[in-house]
């Protein structure tokens, strides 16, 4: 497609009022900003141009009629005072009505209208529609007070670095779509109802302290070629939301999750829950009948001042259907991006079953226990059985998936409860149990917890519960303590 010119900023002239007679309106520094980072991007000089010289009460010229016409990007600067003024609104209105008589409004997937709010607006029915379905770009923080702040460099560092990530990843944002405007559409008004050729990630809304992570997630998806799900704002409305998300979850290879102590939104509906309570559990469904990938970050200590929040916190650890398909990533952001990129790569092919047939156990071990277990493994490698232990060192996602496909690539899987303690043991089965539903090279035949020295409250409860799938080797390993793992794989108790 061809457009005359780039990038139209639109703009209620009040809001580029400095503060102080020495510093420069906030559009005009938006403005220069993104043009230096759009020029960057693009690898050549950026063409963003705004009406700085007309006022409210000025007609609408033809001149800025014809411009926007030919104009590529739309990017509308929201405020209390752009709302109330006709000529901004007047603007959009007429940018949008000429896009959509073009039928272009919508190219490959992204709306030409790009809204940056530099303050909380209650849109209502003042814009068209399709500014509404916008998720928009937040130039504003708010505080614990709940009082909106501009991110304005006059207030300081802080500020400061928060516009200039907002301004980057706006720019990179931009250059793609400047990109992908320029090859040949010849079917733009459709763009909608054509299928996505990248691979899909849903990228779950999520609260306010965890959105500066999940704009530096997205950069980094859509730059490795992923198209990053929602593209635009979801439904109110309950029932309209659950459908939508679960139509998306549908196009996705991935789904991302960033859990933090705030909820989110609340659709509107009879459940009240938040939208990161639904897509998590949308999501899990997603995983369990159709096998998607997922990615949980859940920071280790968070906590949350919300009862609901912190319930949601609390269960997340413990129940294994809320995390059902997910890696529970709890580092720093760098590690679960690592995690996010890891389980986006193809799936490793799983090894072959030896050409012996021999069955392959997998001993999961606590770190400690790894020179406590060579007993056992040998005694299981004289029964003519294979024996795996896992990965301890490595990138922590490169270790976690090397993990997975061990104990998916194995006849047995027998859990040494040794050195490690009550909360390590059920995290591991908690692991386990969140398999069950991936393919797997080998049928799984049985999963067997051994108890190991040392001694332990825990151990002894299970001790005397004396159940089917734990083995007792509190007072050293026989052929008998394992004679039920033998009789699985088909093996007598004695050689």
């Amino acid at each position: 497609m061809n457009f005359a010119r780039q990038v139209f900023i639109s703009y209620a002239h009040l809001d580029n009022q400095p503060l102080g007679a020495d510093q420069t309106g906030w559009v005009s520094l938006f403005h220069t900003t993104l043009q230096t980072l759009l020029s960057q991007r693009l690898g050549s000089v950026a063409d963003i141009w705004r009406d700085d010289k007309l006022h409210g009460n000025d007609d609408f010229s033809d001149e800025i009629l014809d411009q926007l016409a030919g104009t590529a990007v739309f990017v509308s600067i929201l405020t209390p005072r752009y709302l109330k003024s006709d000529w901004c609104k007047k603007e959009i209105r007429s940018f949008c009505q000429q896009a959509e008589a073009g039928h272009s409004l919508t190219v490959g997937n992204k709306a030409r209208v790009i809204k940056v709010l530099k303050l909380p607006v209650d849109e209502g029915s003042e814009l068209p529609p399709v500014v509404g379905r916008l998720l928009g770009y937040d130039f504003y923080e708010v505080d614990e007070e709940h009082v909106p702040h501009e991110l304005d460099p006059a207030y300081g560092d802080r500020p400061r670095q928060a516009f200039l990530r907002k301004a980057n990843k706006l720019a990179w944002d931009l250059a793609a779509q400047l990109t992908e405007l320029q090859r040949p559409h010849p079917d733009a008004g459709k763009a909608d109802d054509a299928p996505g050729t990248r691979p899909a990630v849903f990228l779950a809304e999520c609260s306010r302290d965890r959105r500066e992570a999940r704009d530096s997630i997205a950069s980094e998806l859509a730059c490795c070629g992923f198209r990053v799900l929602p593209e635009t704002r979801l439904p109110d409305d309950e029932d309209e939301y659950l459908t939508a998300v679960g139509a998306l979850l549908e196009t996705c290879v991935l789904s991302v999750h960033l859990v933090g102590s705030g909820h989110g939104r609340v659709p509107d509906g009879d459940r009240q829950q938040s939208v990161v309570v639904l897509q998590n559990e949308l999501a899990a469904a997603r995983s369990r009948s159709h096998g998607l990938r997922r990615v949980i970050w859940l920071p280790a200590g968070i906590t949350s001042a919300q009862p609901a929040q912190q319930a949601f916190l609390d269960a997340l650890q413990t129940d294994a259907a809320l995390q059902f398909g997910a890696d529970l990533v709890s580092g720093d952001l760098e590690t679960a991006k690592s995690a996010i990129h890891t389980a986006l790569k193809p799936p490793a092919p799983l090894p072959s079953p030896s050409l012996d047939g021999a069955a392959r156990v997998h001993l999961v071990c606590d770190a400690n226990d790894r020179k406590s277990v060579v007993p056992l493994i040998k005694q299981l490698r004289s029964r003519g059985l294979e024996v795996s232990l896992p990965a301890f060192v490595g990138d922590a996602a490169q270790v976690r998936e090397t993990n997975r496909q061990l104990a998916l690539d194995c006849d047995a899987i027998l859990l040494y409860y040794g050195a490690g303690d009550e909360a390590w043991k059920f995290h591991q089965q908690n692991d386990l149990r969140k398999l069950l539903g991936s393919p797997r090279g080998r049928p799984l035949k049985a999963s067997l917890t051994l108890l190991a020295a040392p001694p332990s409250d825990d151990k002894d409860v299970l001790q005397a519960l004396a159940e089917p799938d734990v083995l007792d080797a509190l007072d050293g390993i026989r052929d008998a303590t394992l004679a039920p793992l033998y009789a699985a794989l088909g093996l007598s108790e004695t050689p």
